[in-house]
Formats: structure tokens, C-alpha cells, sequence
């Protein structure tokens, strides 16, 4: 019970519904109790003695039974939905409030379909205990108890041959739940699996058709599902092996019943009436502890979801809030770096390296390297993406951990090198880190990022739907709305992680032309592979293998004649050649 401990806080606020639907099922096994009882006097004072004139009393008897039995498990029944819905409703918030504080670091291995299988399946899975398990279980130990004490009272010596059984039916109860718990918790993470590679195929359909890898996504796909099937088939088995051995000792319970019961009826010490009620009231103790093999699977299945749900609650938050963060409305944007090293992964080399810089509020830094240098990991650690290893950093002199997650990253806009949009309208892409921005603002954000004219030849402008992930745009449309978004917001540090990467050459130019005046006043890092996007750069930073090896202005490097140089030359050479073929 472990894991239900755990999520106690979802479930326990509303025990009231809990409880409540408790109280019918106690009038669901009464009534289930007093049927055999009322079936004995039936038989044994009414019909042996002829007393014929009582029967239409036990008709209403009866019928009123039923109707009060009928009522109470309308309310049982309701009262527990209630109770694992509104349990749940609170678990799947917390689910994806915890998601969206987890770090970067987090996601880095993360799969999304599997993600999408716990918010959706698993807490389903949890649920469904919720509103049937646990009252499942009560209701047996109140059957069970109350059936016990009725054959009690009828005959002992029937009692213990009867229930001479229940040791070897408990047995087989306990060793299927030792089986079936594993074997759901695999079938839990294989429909995770499956969900990641369907998610995966979808995302990426068109990678897969352009590279006509269709048969192997669909080999990867029945090979997830085939192995989905094997997890299925091997549960199956267990129930298959487990179920009707059950059945068999409950089978042998009531043979022994009839058997002993004939000769007590026959002897005189037992009414016939009785063992009609035995009858009954035996089915009535060998079926909830077959039952209890469903209960228990239940349980497993939601014992297997809770676990997966706890390791995304437990999951660690390293980037959170500290005690007496500062909030403040605009920062200036001094950034500073103090000797910054970061490791993603203990065994990882260093992605940054002992890199310190200074860039004064207002100023304008060029990132450039080779790919996996250290340019976009030292922006992350600017917006605590991640964490450093080691180093310090500081924002207007004070330490960026001084400031609150919104006050920093409110204050830094960032266009990343794949854009992102939401299956949302244009306007509620370009305003969606400031919601509450004029369609003036969205307007004037637009044409700074050289989108308004497209915008505008789209059939509902503005108000245009975009597809998943912002299909029916191409790359650079994309692109020049997510440069809208980030100029929309107003920060004060501008990040452009190679964002002018899918644009033409002349869009490219009317867009640095645009930001140019976008960045006055803000302190900007522009990351590119081109020169032609950062030689106009207060100060260019280079990178190479996580360290920083040259500084200076555009004009500086290339005086020396170094590796920002060596990119100068191959960059220009080739738009030289091109010049001269196309003279030629």
C-alpha cells in the first residue's frame, strides 16, 4: 500500500464521497446476506408447513429488498465515481503543473509518448481503483464476515468442512497476485512504447516520407506492438493458469457442502431449508474470494499506474525558486559570466568550459563556433535552463539564482533555431508571451520580424488557424512569427539561437535591418553560422570545444588571423565564387 501512502493527499480530501458510498454497501450486503435467510423461512415455515397465506408478504418482502438494494447501488455507485474522478482531476493538474517546473534536464530523456500514456492511461488505471477497488475490497470482507457468521449460526460442523477450503484458495489468490503486478507493470511500459513510436511517426511523418522509410516505421511499430501483445498474452496466461484452479477449489468446497449437507438433512440435524440457504451462502464466500483475483488485478494495474505516476511527481526539481527571491517589474541586462563551466551528464565531457565574459547592458554579442561548441548551452544557462557545474553568473550584479524563474525569464526573449508554434491562431502565437498585448503591439511585433506581409495574404490574417507544430507554414514564415513573438514580449536580453537560419538571404537582411532597431537599448546575443549576422556585433565571442579562444570586433578577428578568420574566408570565398560565375 505503499504507493497509495504516497498519493493519499489526491484521494483524502475527499474521502466524504468515499465513506458515504461505504455506507450503501453496507446495505448492499446486508441485503445480499438476508436473501439466503429469507429463502430458509420460505422453505422450511412456509412451504414444508403450508402456510401458504404468508407468501404474497414475502413477495413484498422480497420486492422491497430489491428496491432498497437497487437504490443503494445507484448511490454506491455514483458516490464512487465521484470520489476517483475528482481524486483524479486533481492528480492529472498536479501531473502537468509538475511537468512544466521539471528542467530541461529532464526532458533530455524523457519520451513523449510515455508521458502522454501516464497522463492518460495510467491515471485512468488509478482511477478506476479508486472508484471500484477500494470499495470492492470492503464489500468483500463485509460479505465474507457476514456470511461466515450466517453459517455459523445454521451448523458448525457444515461451517468447517465448507470453509476446509479457503486455505488452498487463498493460497492460489496470493501467488496470482504475485505474478499478475509485474506483469501489468510491463504492460504499462510497453504501451508507453507504443504511444512514443506512434507519437514519434506522426511528428515526423515527413522526414519519413521524403526519406521513404515507411516499411521501416511500420516494422518499428509492429515490432512495439508485437511486444505490447507478448506482455498481454503472458498476463493472460496468468489468469488462465490461476482463474479456473479457483474455480476448482470453489467447485470442491460446494461438492463437499452438498455431500455432507445431504447426510445432516437426512440424520435430522439440518433443515432442508437450511441447506438450500448453505447453498446459496456458500457461492456467496467462494465468489468474492474468486472475485478478489479481479480486485486484485485491479489493484496491480493501478498499483503499476501509481508507481509510474509517482516517478514523474518525484521526480527532482534542481531548477526551482530559493527563499526571498527578488521580483522586479525590468532589469537592465548586464550579463556577466564568472568562470562557467557545465556538464550535462556526470560521465559527459565539459559543454562549457571555464568561459567568463562581460557584456554591458545595451551591447550587442556574437556567438559563433562549430556545432556542439558551447554557444546555445551558454544561453541556457542565462534562462536556468540548466544549472552550471561550477562558475557564477550574474544578471545587473546580481546572481541570476537572486531572481525569480518569471521576473528572468520574462525579461529574456528567445527565437530558437527550431521554431515552435501552437495549433492557435497567428495572433495568439505572436502575443503568447505577453497575452494581454494590443493587436497594435501584435501588428508592430509582425512587421519588425518581416511577417506582416504574409500574414496579411493569408485568408483570415491575423485570426488565421495554424495546423500542429505550425504546419502550413514554411520554415522561414515560421521562423519570422517566432521573431514576432520574442519582439512582442519586450525583453531586455534578446537571444536569436541562429534564428535567421531558414530565410533566404535578402529576408535575412530586411530582418537584422528590422531588429537593429529592435535591439537598441537591449542587451542581445546572436548566435549564427554566418558572419553576415553578427559582424555588426559590439564585441564576437568564438567558441570552440566549450571554451571561449577568440574575442574581439568583426574588424579585430579577422586582423588575427585566427579561426574566426579561417570561417571568414571560407564564408566570403565562396560568395566571391559565386559572384564570378554569375558574371561569367
Amino acid at each position: 500500500m505503499e504507493t497509495f501512502k504516497k498519493l493519499k493527499s489526491f484521494y483524502w480530501p475527499y474521502k466524504k464521497y468515499f465513506f458515504t458510498s461505504l455506507f450503501f454497501v453496507l446495505f448492499i450486503t446486508s441485503i445480499t446476506v438476508i436473501y439466503p435467510i429469507v429463502l430458509q423461512l420460505t422453505i422450511d415455515e412456509i412451504v414444508l408447513k403450508e402456510q401458504y397465506n404468508y407468501i404474497p408478504w414475502i413477495v413484498i418482502g422480497f420486492l422491497s429488498l430489491m428496491a432498497i438494494k437497487g437504490f443503494s447501488a445507484f448511490f454506491h455507485q455514483y458516490l464512487g465515481d465521484m470520489f476517483g474522478i475528482q481524486s483524479v482531476y486533481r492528480l492529472r493538474n498536479e501531473l502537468y503543473e509538475k511537468l512544466q517546473r521539471l528542467p530541461f534536464s529532464y526532458y533530455d530523456n524523457a519520451k513523449t509518448g510515455d508521458l502522454m500514456s501516464r497522463l492518460t492511461a495510467d491515471v485512468e488505471g488509478f482511477r478506476f481503483f479508486l472508484s471500484f477497488g477500494f470499495s470492492e475490497l470492503v464489500r468483500f470482507f463485509l460479505l465474507v464476515a457476514g456470511t461466515l457468521t450466517v453459517m455459523f449460526i445454521y451448523s458448525v460442523p457444515l461451517t468447517l468442512v465448507t470453509i476446509a477450503a479457503l486455505p488452498f484458495l487463498a493460497v492460489a489468490v496470493y501467488r496470482f497476485d504475485k505474478r499478475v503486478h509485474p506483469a501489468f507493470r510491463n504492460i504499462r511500459k510497453s504501451f508507453g512504447k507504443l504511444n512514443t513510436n506512434v507519437q514519434e511517426n506522426i511528428s515526423g511523418i515527413q522526414t519519413v516520407k521524403a526519406l521513404s522509410r515507411e516499411d521501416f516505421e511500420i516494422s518499428k511499430f509492429n515490432q512495439a506492438n508485437g511486444h505490447y501483445k507478448d506482455n498481454y498474452l503472458s498476463t493472460s496466461l496468468v489468469w488462465a493458469k490461476y482463474f479456473p484452479l479457483m474455480e476448482l477449489i470453489g467447485n470442491i468446497s460446494v461438492v463437499a457442502l452438498l455431500a455432507y449437507g445431504s447426510v445432516l438433512v437426512m440424520q435430522g440435524g439440518l433443515k432442508p431449508g437450511e441447506l438450500v440457504a448453505f447453498f446459496s451462502l456458500v457461492w456467496y464466500l467462494m465468489m468474492p474470494i474468486m472475485h478478489l483475483g479481479f480486485v486484485i488485478n485491479m489493484f496491480s494495474q493501478s498499483k503499476a499506474s501509481g508507481e509510474r505516476l509517482l516517478e514523474i511527481l518525484e521526480a527532482d526539481e534542481t531548477i526551482r525558486n530559493k527563499d526571498n527571491t527578488v521580483e522586479v517589474a525590468s532589469i537592465k541586462g548586464h550579463v556577466t559570466f564568472k568562470n562557467v563551466s557545465l556538464r550535462y551528464k556526470q560521465e559527459d565531457t565539459l559543454a562549457l568550459n571555464n568561459v567568463s565574459f562581460d557584456a554591458p547592458a545595451g551591447k550587442i554579442i556574437g556567438l559563433i563556433g562549430g556545432t556542439g561548441s558551447g554557444k546555445t548551452s551558454l544561453t541556457q544557462l542565462m534562462t536556468r535552463f540548466y544549472t552550471p557545474t561550477s562558475g557564477e553568473i550574474f544578471i545587473d550584479g546580481r546572481d541570476i539564482t537572486d531572481y525569480s524563474l518569471k521576473t528572468l525569464r520574462s525579461n529574456i526573449g528567445v527565437v530558437l533555431q527550431e521554431s515552435f508554434l501552437f495549433s492557435s491562431t497567428i495572433k495568439a502565437n505572436i502575443s503568447y508571451g505577453r497575452p494581454d498585448a494590443s493587436m497594435e503591439t501584435i501588428i508592430d511585433a509582425a512587421k519588425r520580424a518581416q511577417a506582416h506581409d504574409f500574414i496579411m495574404e493569408l485568408p483570415n490574417g491575423y485570426d488565421t488557424m495554424l495546423g500542429e507544430r505550425g504546419m502550413g507554414l514554411s520554415g522561414g514564415q515560421k521562423q519570422r512569427i517566432s521573431i514576432a513573438r520574442a519582439i512582442c514580449v519586450d525583453p531586455k536580453i534578446l537571444i536569436l539561437d541562429d534564428s535567421t537560419s531558414a530565410v533566404d538571404m535578402t529576408t535575412e537582411f530586411n530582418i537584422q535591418k528590422a531588429l537593429k532597431e529592435v535591439m537598441k537599448g537591449k542587451t542581445t546575443f546572436i548566435i549564427a553560422h554566418r558572419i553576415s549576422s553578427l559582424k555588426h556585433a559590439d564585441e564576437i565571442i568564438v567558441f570552440d570545444n566549450g571554451s571561449i579562444i577568440e574575442r574581439g570586433t568583426h574588424d579585430e578577428l579577422v586582423e588575427k588571423h585566427g579561426y574566426y578568420k579561417r570561417i571568414y574566408d571560407i564564408q566570403y570565398k565562396d560568395q566571391k565564387a559565386v559572384l564570378q560565375s554569375t558574371v561569367g
